[in-house]
């Protein structure tokens, strides 16, 4: 664990390594490992599927690492935000100052999110954050 430049991926359980992102649980918690790819509607459908076959169906809290990527297109963000609440209760972001608020910007600029989200540049309290709203 640590800051978002460098995520040591766990040798200790279950990994799913998904096109858009790696996964494995934190506890209660499900810990994503963002890769560099543009979304496309087809990788968010996929993803989606991915990752309700990992929790059993069921939302849960997401804590995210962060990777820069393509913007994707107005289709690909409606999708995503849509499909948040489907999968995941809670959204913490692990990013460098800035590129999560970029991207919070990008995807709600007009609304607010499905699903509470926070943004911070160390994974420590990005988990006690998660924690605290599960309680």
């Amino acid at each position: 664990m640590g800051n978002s430049q460098h995520v040591d991926i766990p040798t200790d359980r279950k990994i799913w390594e998904g096109n858009m992102a790696t996964y494995w649980f934190e506890g209660e918690i499900l810990v994503s490992l963002s890769k560099s790819v543009k979304r496309t509607v087809d990788l968010i459908n996929e993803n989606v599927g991915l990752v309700k076959s990992i929790t059993g169906n069921k939302p849960v809290p997401l804590l995210i690492y962060l990777a820069n990527s393509p913007v994707p297109d107005k289709a690909t963000r409606k999708l995503s935000t849509e499909k948040l609440p489907e999968i995941y209760s809670a959204m913490a972001m692990v990013s460098e100052p800035g590129l999560s608020k970029f991207i919070m910007n990008i995807l709600f600029a007009l609304k607010p999110p499905p699903i509470p989200m926070k943004s911070f540049t160390h994974d420590e309290e990005a988990i006690s954050w998660l924690r605290q709203l599960s309680q």
